[in-house]
């Protein structure tokens, strides 16, 4: 009777262990969500900046501008991690365009604002490139642990439930800008 008792002790102890275990790894990836909504956020508050900057110069490149605009919005609007990607995908091309065209206005290039928001920006895709690392990372781990024997039994009985990676989708996005003159 002491040895069925123990053995039942010794595996509460682990159902406690393996569920403390998930809610840390499931409170990571929540924490570092966050971080990349923050830079995100941060990158997105300087967008109306560079636009108004660029708008003065660049006045006939309309759709560009609309381009930096929708993305914006479509990111305000994201509910998901799946939506949230795709914004960033849409902004990410979206100012890789913008930067590609301002190289035909040397007149916006020497710009001093233009210059420090395109500074600002530079950092900021570096925290967010960062942040999404991190997060990624541990999305990785969550998901490694719930799916894992006996883990996975756990999290089925208590709801965890795998998380969706930070990923590029769009291919324009990875390809180079091409410039015409």
């Amino acid at each position: 009777m002491e040895i069925l008792l123990g053995v039942i002790g010794i595996l509460i102890l682990i159902a406690v262990f393996m569920y403390n275990r998930l809610i840390t790894l499931r409170n990571s990836v929540k924490n570092a969500w966050a971080g990349i909504e923050t830079q995100l956020q941060r990158r997105y508050d300087l967008i109306p900046n560079l636009v108004e900057t660029v708008k003065g110069y660049m006045a006939h490149e309309r759709e560009v501008l609309e381009s930096v605009t929708k993305a914006r919005t479509a990111f305000l609007n994201a509910d998901s991690v799946k939506e949230t990607a795709q914004a960033e995908n849409m902004m990410a091309g979206a100012l890789k365009t913008l930067f590609a065209v301002s190289e035909n206005y040397p007149e916006l290039k020497a710009s001093q604002n233009f210059l420090m928001l395109q500074e600002e920006l530079a950092g900021t895709e570096n925290k967010v490139s960062y942040a999404r690392q991190r997060y990624n990372n541990s999305v990785m781990d969550y998901n490694t642990a719930i799916q894992k024997f006996p883990a996975n039994i756990f999290a089925g009985m208590f709801g965890f439930k795998e998380t969706d990676f930070f990923e590029v989708e769009n291919e324009q996005v990875r390809q180079a800008v091409k410039v015409e003159f």
